[in-house]
């Protein structure tokens, strides 16, 4: 799963094996390592108790979560994202997407795109 945070958005991009595993354990994790025992958590889940997607932050852990259905709907067909707003205490506003991992249009040397969805534009180049 990778995590892209800029300024209030928070996206997430999972691939075929991690929409499977959150349409049917309802849970993804990824971790980063920081010097001196330190690592920041980001956590992709699927709650039948959650009636629109939300954001939040506890103990260095970033949790989306997203309503089942959403997740069960998004991960068997051919839709891309999963996109919402989240009303902040302030006035503003946290962008969400969750979004499929495609490949690459361009090969990349280090990067293992076995896992990814198929790039539609892709067949558009054929």
């Amino acid at each position: 799963m990778k995590l892209r945070i800029r300024d209030n958005s928070i996206r997430l991009r999972l691939t075929r094996s991690e929409v499977a595993t959150a349409r049917d354990e309802g849970l993804v994790r990824g971790r980063v390592q920081f010097g001196g025992n330190n690592s920041f958590e980001y956590v992709f889940e699927s709650s039948p108790a959650t009636v629109k997607p939300e954001a939040f932050v506890s103990n260095n852990v970033l949790t989306v979560r997203i309503p089942r259905l959403d997740v069960q709907q998004w991960a068997e067909s051919e839709k891309v994202s999963i996109e919402s707003e989240q009303d902040l205490d302030d006035g503003d506003q946290l962008k969400i997407l969750v979004e499929k991992d495609f490949e690459c249009l361009a090969p990349r040397a280090d990067e293992d795109e076995s896992d990814m969805f198929p790039n539609p534009k892709n067949a558009e180049l054929t």
